[in-house]
């Protein structure tokens, strides 16, 4: 099982639109290893395209030894991030199959993939406003709790932690602050946070990202992404004593 295979407790195509949303996002981050006619020549590759239904398809595994299953031998491949093969696919106007077989197995036409590359497109705007920070609306922090968790997760080690609150004043919705952020990083933080909110249904008034070490509002919704303390080694024990 690999992480796209957690993703799908059901088929990516009966999955509901958060589930498929959930998958598109994790497929974006996953290596791939995709078919090649050949070898690559330097850093120029050949990908192998296949008639689908009528449609252009390239074919493509989260590992290099599923690929070699599905053809029977091993096969030419190149490995590519997810977001990169999307976008080279949807420049040439082809779709992708992924992981055939599998309980992770999608088929994503020329559209899913246009929408996929334009949700990578997503970034936030910079800006500032006065804002009364409250508890999240439940229902939205039920619907974000675990895809922003899991996203998180990834910036473990990164930022100390986040929570998720309400905001009124100049505007009205939700925020992800996000705390002991370095401040270096935060435009790429917030580019991947951007990027996995634009993956999830749209929630009323939309969901900014601030960074800010200040305690959070009473009710907020908080991931603590603090590393987990290391474990103490086991006392050696003593050896047999010294006979003179």
């Amino acid at each position: 099982m690999s992480a796209l295979d957690d993703l799908a407790p059901v088929p990516f195509h009966d999955a509901d639109a958060p589930q498929r949303a959930r998958m598109l996002s994790r497929l974006a981050d996953t290596e791939l290893t995709v078919a090649l006619l050949r070898e690559p020549v330097h850093d120029q590759v050949e990908l192998q395209i296949f008639d689908l239904d009528g449609a252009r398809v390239a074919l493509a595994c989260d590992a290099e030894d599923r690929l070699a299953d599905f053809f029977g031998h091993p096969v030419a491949y190149a490995a590519l991030p997810g977001r990169v093969l999307a976008g080279l696919l949807n420049a040439d106007g082809a779709g992708l199959l992924v992981n055939p077989g599998h309980p992770s197995e999608m088929l994503l036409d020329s559209g899913m993939l246009d929408w996929l590359t334009g949700a990578l497109d997503a970034a936030p705007q910079e800006g500032q406003a006065r804002l009364r920070l409250t508890a999240p609306d439940p229902q939205v922090a039920q619907a974000l709790a675990d895809p922003l968790a899991e996203r998180l997760a990834d910036l473990r080690g990164l930022v100390a932690g986040a929570a998720l609150v309400g905001a009124s004043g100049d505007g009205a919705g939700h925020l992800l602050v996000i705390t002991g952020a370095p401040v270096d990083r935060q435009p790429a933080i917030a580019k991947a946070l951007a990027e996995a909110l634009a993956f999830l249904p749209a929630q009323p008034g939309g969901v900014d990202i601030s960074f800010s070490d200040a305690p959070p509002p009473a009710g907020a919704l908080l991931f603590d992404l603090t590393p987990p303390a290391p474990e103490e080694p086991a006392p050696r024990p003593k050896g047999p004593p010294i006979l003179r």
